[in-house]
């Protein structure tokens, strides 16, 4: 080997080597998991649930930073643009990744800016009301809503969220007429019904159960064909006379595209490791929410291709705008 030769080989030998220690000390400070809505909702419960048993099995903290507005596309795009280095981790739901884009083309990131990681969850929506108007079944709704056209408002997590595409095919199956009303979240939409500034929400189970626990709201039904372990006491929409409605949504993480394989694999293991802790399902269990993980990052991945055919076509079949 020549002198030219034998300083390359050294000066390749030696940033392999930086690369090598980089991504052994990885993670070695606090981590972002970024919630596209405001605290108290679904989206903001699932990160605190899983953030800490995530940051044991990491060994590191991960901090849950609360980024609301634009239907989530505030925390995607803040997540898109960050450096990818595996500090900035997404919570996203298919508001983020599907819809949004379907609803906005004129975002600043697009799907192929985050790569996926794995689905930590899945919930069913549950439809809940004003406890003081009346409406006690689904189809009491629909026929107040038939008697009142444009006379019933929804609230709903903000454009684009799975609660508003949730109303849309409801409002798309029934033929009815409401309103929706979007907030920065679903604890600030869950107020707005218990204040009987809005009557009808179509929210997650961390917002609605206590609401509805405390007689605060009257539950309706779940979202979901059939009824839910995890939301016990409320039909599903076949009891509910209404069994052509089926919808549910997840949560999973994301990460700027760019990432070293080697630290999505260490967020990848982390997740595995919480979900798979009997505190994080029960914390889970008790607000309504399923621990649902991906066996590979290529797995979610597969899934998401199939989700976005069915909230794409929701968007363009319900005709939904944003407001």
């Amino acid at each position: 080997m020549n002198k030219r030769n034998l300083i390359s080989a050294l000066v390749l030998s030696c940033f392999a080597m930086g690369v090598q220690a980089q991504g052994a000390a990885y993670p070695n400070k606090p981590i972002r998991l970024v919630v596209g809505f405001a605290p108290g909702g679904a989206a903001d419960y699932v990160a605190r649930a899983i953030s800490d048993a995530m940051g044991k099995a990491i060994g590191q903290s991960i901090i849950v930073e609360n980024r609301a507005g634009a239907g989530s596309s505030i925390a995607a795009e803040n997540v898109a643009k960050a450096a990818p280095d595996g500090y900035s981790i997404l919570l996203a739901s298919p508001s983020s990744i599907s819809v949004n884009p379907a609803l906005n083309p004129k975002l600043n990131y697009t799907p192929k800016d985050l790569v996926p990681i794995t689905k930590v969850t899945t919930s069913p929506l549950v439809i809940a009301v004003n406890p003081n108007i009346g409406i006690n079944s689904v189809q009491d709704l629909i026929a107040r809503a038939k008697q009142s056209p444009g006379r019933i408002n929804y609230a709903t997590s903000g454009n684009g969220s799975a609660p508003h595409l949730g109303a849309a095919l409801f409002t798309q199956l029934t033929g009815v007429d409401m309103v929706h009303i979007p907030f920065r979240g679903g604890a600030p939409a869950i107020q707005s019904v218990i204040a009987g500034d809005t009557q009808v929400t179509f929210g997650t189970p961390p917002s609605v159960l206590p609401m509805i626990q405390a007689g605060r709201l009257k539950g309706l039904a779940v979202s979901t064909r059939n009824s839910s372990t995890l939301v016990p006491g409320l039909p599903g929409m076949q009891e509910a006379k209404l069994p052509e409605y089926a919808i549910e949504f997840w949560y999973g993480l994301f990460v700027p595209v760019g990432t070293p394989p080697a630290v999505m694999k260490r967020i990848f293991d982390a997740a595995q490791s919480a979900m798979a802790q009997p505190s994080v399902k029960a914390a889970l269990a008790r607000e309504g929410t399923d621990v649902s993980v991906s066996t590979t990052p290529d797995q979610f991945a597969a899934f998401l291709t199939e989700d976005a055919k069915f909230w794409v076509n929701l968007v363009k079949s319900a005709d939904v705008k944003l407001d």
